[in-house]
């Protein structure tokens, strides 16, 4: 494909206005959690003078006010800065190994938490996702991941009422 001089392919137009993908996924959102918001069930009982349909149908409301307004900055010349990595250095590669810690300490806890309950599973949770992350301190990791994890258990249990597995600690705690 010869391009002429002066004219941009299509192809570099939009990766120079890559933001209007993120304008089209909220877009795409807002009109999703619109079209759902009205097709849910509302019995008489249920409603009240403004009703379950009012805060979702506004969220979508001003997800879709918030894509265009983007869309209208990305095609007036607005661009966000390129991100410059933080402190990473972003030559460098994806350590792999601890990414699939991470997703194996996930997916242990999702198949122990039914089984020795949250505060056990969360326990390992926390220690693994320290360990994987780099954290060699074998006494004081465990420690912390088990007050951290009872914390937790404790404060959605007692305080906030939703009721998580507590396993054979159930009656301890």
């Amino acid at each position: 494909m010869t391009e002429r001089p002066g004219r941009t392919s299509t192809l570099a137009w939009w990766r120079e206005r890559s933001e209007l993908g993120v304008s089209a996924l909220l877009a795409g959102a807002g009109a999703l959690v619109i079209v759902d918001a009205l097709t849910m069930s509302a019995d008489f009982t249920q409603r009240g003078p403004v009703g379950p349909r009012a805060v979702p149908v506004v969220v979508g409301l001003l997800l879709i006010v918030v894509a265009v307004v983007l869309a209208v900055d990305v095609l007036r010349g607005g661009r966000g800065p390129a991100e410059a990595g933080e402190d990473i250095d972003l030559s460098t590669p994806v350590e792999w190994r601890t990414v699939l810690l991470l997703i194996g300490v996930f997916v242990a806890n999702i198949m122990l938490i039914d089984v020795v309950g949250f505060p056990i599973s969360g326990g390992l949770l926390f220690w693994g996702a320290a360990y994987a992350l780099g954290s060699r301190h074998y006494v004081r990791d465990p420690v912390i991941a088990i007050a951290l994890s009872l914390l937790t258990y404790i404060a959605f249990v007692r305080l906030l009422g939703v009721m998580l597995p507590g396993g054979p600690l159930e009656g301890l705690i």
